[in-house]
């Protein structure tokens, strides 16, 4: 099965299989861990499905799938639209996008210790998406694996803005 699909991706008709979208976001921090971690996974033939990573500013250069530093809005909605799983970082945005959209979310924390952020407050980020059952959140890369086994199982709660609701409020209370 592994040659039929390196033949199909190869010819662009991959979409019959899980496609997976890694972002890591745009700010001036690495996130090497996360990038090494799936090369490993996919050395390991433990990830067979093809993956497409935004790496960003990380200095790591992925061996076993494509990548690119930045990607404008419209390649960014794209990958979105196409993939079935997104690995991110603890960015709201790169969350909320993905999950309106209805795809399977796997939050991977940056880390103020391995000098990926300023502080450790994308565990409270992913915390929050996982606690309202919208994400599966994990704690470290060592999780990845089992999070990529259990995450095609799981259903998650349909993401729903309120953000109509706040600006009616304010509305409301401006206006009176």
């Amino acid at each position: 099965m592994g040659r039929i699909k390196e033949v199909l991706s190869k010819c662009k008709i991959w979409r019959w299989y899980i496609l997976i979208f890694v972002t890591v976001g745009s700010q001036k921090f690495q996130f090497n861990r996360l990038l090494i971690e799936i090369d490993r996974l996919i050395e390991s033939n433990l990830i067979d499905d093809k993956v497409f990573a935004q790496i960003g500013y990380s200095t790591y250069i992925p061996k076993n799938f494509d990548y690119k530093m930045f990607l404008d809005k419209n390649e960014y909605i794209d990958k979105i639209d196409n993939c079935e799983i997104v690995i991110t970082h603890g960015g709201t945005g790169s969350i909320i996008n993905s999950v309106k959209k209805g795809k399977k979310v796997i939050g991977v924390p940056r880390q103020s210790e391995y000098g990926e952020h300023v502080d450790n407050h994308q565990y409270d980020i992913i915390d929050q998406f996982y606690e309202s059952n919208l994400i599966y959140g994990i704690s470290g890369i060592e999780s990845l694996e089992k999070a990529l086994r259990e995450i095609k199982k799981i259903n998650f709660r349909e993401y729903t803005s309120n953000t109509k609701n706040i600006i009616g409020i304010l509305d409301d209370f401006l206006l009176a």
